[in-house]
């Protein structure tokens, strides 16, 4: 949803040639984004933040379904799943409308087709939005990876409890949990290195003063990253190709 809603945005300043700021209503330059570049800003904070808020959502899930399976089963029901998807949502709207009613400063990055939050230069207004966005972002990785973790130490377990059945060839019913755990971890690992970029890039904006606009371009790219490479990840490792190859290397480790 955040591409088709951005994309078309970008497309069109590069097809009429001209920033964002100059492309909608209420800008004249880069220091005046206008209604169009602060629409793209909030965009990107919302998707951003959103479906972090979602992935870790689904880490809280995983990890009481195989840590707690009681507790799991009593509390968590259907209702509860459907609510939150909007909850988190409205949440995070709240949230990335901050800077729209003076709380940060919507800004046109190089080379005018983008606009995000300030990251660098101004005061504590200014500045104080990023580093919030920033450590709220921090506080979702660092409980993503603990869910992540605790959950690939469960399906270890019980990978480990699995009974053998005969020869090694006839004991794969143990791998079901290994791959499961191979899949967690790869996609935790990725999370992780394309979240972190964006975090550095606005600690470093607020309190070293380190303005760079290609280094906030890159950081946000590596965030856009995730959501492409996820789902390809997800659909590779589910085929029985590549599954067979890493149950051989397992085994051999």
């Amino acid at each position: 949803l955040g591409k088709c809603l951005l994309s078309p945005i970008v497309l069109a300043a590069y097809a009429y040639n001209r920033s964002l700021s100059e492309l909608g209503p209420g800008g004249r330059s880069d220091d005046e984004p206008g209604v169009l570049c602060q629409l793209f800003a909030f965009l990107m904070a919302f998707f951003g933040l959103a479906p972090t808020l979602l992935l870790l959502a689904m880490a809280l899930e995983c990890w009481l379904s195989l840590g707690h399976p009681y507790f799991y089963r009593r509390h968590l029901t259907r209702r509860l799943g459907l609510t939150l998807g909007p909850a988190a949502a409205a949440l995070c709207a709240l949230f990335c409308a901050l800077p729209l009613l003076g709380f940060g400063v919507p800004m046109q990055y190089c080379p005018g087709t983008w606009c995000f939050i300030r990251m660098a230069g101004g005061g504590p207004r200014e500045l104080g939005f990023p580093v919030l966005y920033a450590s709220l972002m921090g506080l979702l990785v660092l409980a993503i990876v603990a869910c992540n973790v605790s959950s690939m130490r469960h399906l270890y377990g019980m990978a480990r409890r699995q009974p053998r059945r005969g020869p090694p060839p006839a004991a794969a019913p143990r791998m079901e949990e290994l791959d499961h755990l191979v899949l967690l971890g790869l996609m935790t690992v990725l999370f992780t290195v394309c979240s972190l970029p964006l975090i550095v890039r606005a600690y470093m904006g607020a309190f070293a003063a380190d303005f760079n606009e290609n280094a906030d371009l890159s950081a946000l790219r590596f965030l856009s990253v995730n959501s492409i490479v996820d789902p390809w990840v997800f659909i590779i490792f589910r085929t029985s190709v590549f599954r067979t190859f890493v149950r051989r290397v397992c085994r051999r480790l």
